[in-house]
């Protein structure tokens, strides 16, 4: 594993340039000024201790990970409406640690995804001179929408950051324009597992630029029109994470229902082979859920579909995966060839100021209507003080057998997961 001061030194090289930048405003500037910008800046930090457990029933050692992740920020007030962020984060494991990080070398044991690891996890020049417009170069967080597309992944110790160019513009009326060109992901297993699994498992080279349009002046809702277009440098790296184009309107809107509160989502996508993929495909994409909303709870029904033909799937490499398809991460890696149509039901609540979730996904095949199996989800979650934060959550993976075997249609097996955390922040 690459040793967290060699780690700093290489993200120090995106960290001075940007600050470069800063220090070599006109000398309109006065240091006085200069020093007001620097000492009038906003500091951020949390500590964050999670226990997670994965068995998988006999097909791995059970993994058991004790994990601290503690991060560190700090902006820049503005000199003319540039400015500054740095950003770092740690994660180390705590105890034996009986589980396989990806870079650990621990592959006996099941996988929880939280290596040991340090890093500047943002790290950007800012710009916002032009009316309505904020412009971001450097390491930073994107998150797009309900992050299906395009997410930052804070379930996981390291997060997901991009080194990008941004744009955020809302000069029209009731309109936010994003625009960003993203030359590398930087992976929450980031390029430390490269070694014992692979091109898959590191960092993401790309040329990839994204758009993104929300419209909100239509009483009914509000629409997002998106095109991403990833053209990743990974040409020996699975099949998901090959480079694509995808095409999208998302409505999201909500409606009075008596009472209460109908919410609702529709959203349809087309993604097809793009720059280096050697592939040629169309699938597509469908959302459509509902909520109603009765103050003391709300239930959800809906059903999403990734398309598949039988030898290329719709793929999200850049997503928050782990808020899509069930909390045990079954489809994480790759989403089958034959596609995947998830319909679950929700229902959450809160009393006494605890937050109760439960899930269930029924999994099935787009091509063929295969059963992959179903998936119950349970969380508890506790806030005190605005700063703490508790939680207790559970994933079942429940395979659809195939005759006698253990295993479903791909190969997976009855899984568990169970997590505890607490969290504190500035």
């Amino acid at each position: 594993m690459t040793s967290p001061k060699k780690t700093l030194m290489q993200q120090l090289a995106i960290v001075t340039p940007a600050l470069a930048l800063l220090a070599l405003t006109p000398s309109a500037y006065s240091a006085e000024t200069f020093t007001e910008a620097l000492t009038d800046g906003k500091t951020t930090g949390s500590v964050y201790y999670r226990n997670e457990i994965v068995n998988e029933n006999k097909a791995l050692n059970v993994g058991r990970a004790h994990t601290v992740q503690v991060r560190l920020g700090y902006e820049t007030g503005q000199i003319y409406g540039f400015g500054a962020k740095v950003e770092a984060e740690h994660v180390t494991a705590l105890g034996p640690n009986d589980y396989n990080s990806l870079a650990n070398g621990k592959r006996q044991y099941s996988i929880v995804a939280d290596p040991e690891f340090t890093e500047f996890d943002q790290a950007y020049l800012s710009y916002s001179g032009i009316e309505k417009t904020n412009i971001k170069v450097g390491r930073q967080r994107l998150a797009l929408d309900n992050h299906r597309f395009i997410g930052d992944v804070p379930w996981r110790q390291n997060y997901q950051t991009l080194d990008a160019v941004s744009v955020v513009n809302e000069s029209l009326p009731q309109t936010k324009v994003t625009l960003a060109y993203v030359g590398n992901v930087n992976r929450v297993t980031s390029d430390e597992a490269i070694a014992q699994v692979g091109p898959a498992a590191g960092n993401l080279k790309m040329n990839s630029p994204l758009i993104n349009v929300n419209y909100k002046g239509f009483g009914f809702g509000e629409i997002v029109g998106y095109g991403y277009f990833l053209d990743i440098n990974k040409p020996d790296a699975p099949s998901n994470f090959n480079s694509n184009k995808t095409y999208g309107l998302r409505l999201k809107g909500k409606e009075p229902l008596g009472d209460n509160t109908l919410l609702y989502t529709a959203e349809y996508a087309t993604q097809s082979n793009y720059a280096n993929n050697p592939a040629t495909y169309n699938v597509k994409y469908h959302l459509l859920e509902g909520v109603v909303d009765f103050k003391i709870a709300d239930f959800k029904l809906a059903r999403e579909v990734l398309g598949g033909n039988g030898q290329n799937s719709f793929s999200t490499p850049l997503s928050t995966l782990h808020a899509f398809n069930g909390w045990v991460d079954m489809f994480l890696v790759q989403t089958p060839v034959n596609g995947l149509v998830d319909a679950y039901a929700s229902a959450g609540t809160a009393l006494d100021g605890y937050k109760f979730v439960v899930i269930y996904h029924d999994f099935r095949a787009d091509l063929g209507g295969a059963k992959y199996g179903t998936e119950l989800n349970a969380q508890v979650t506790k806030t005190f003080d605005k700063k703490y934060v508790a939680g207790i959550k559970y994933g079942r993976f429940y395979t659809s057998k195939v005759g006698t075997s253990t295993s479903n249609v791909l190969g997976q097996v009855d899984t568990d997961k169970f997590w505890f955390w607490l969290s504190a922040s500035l």
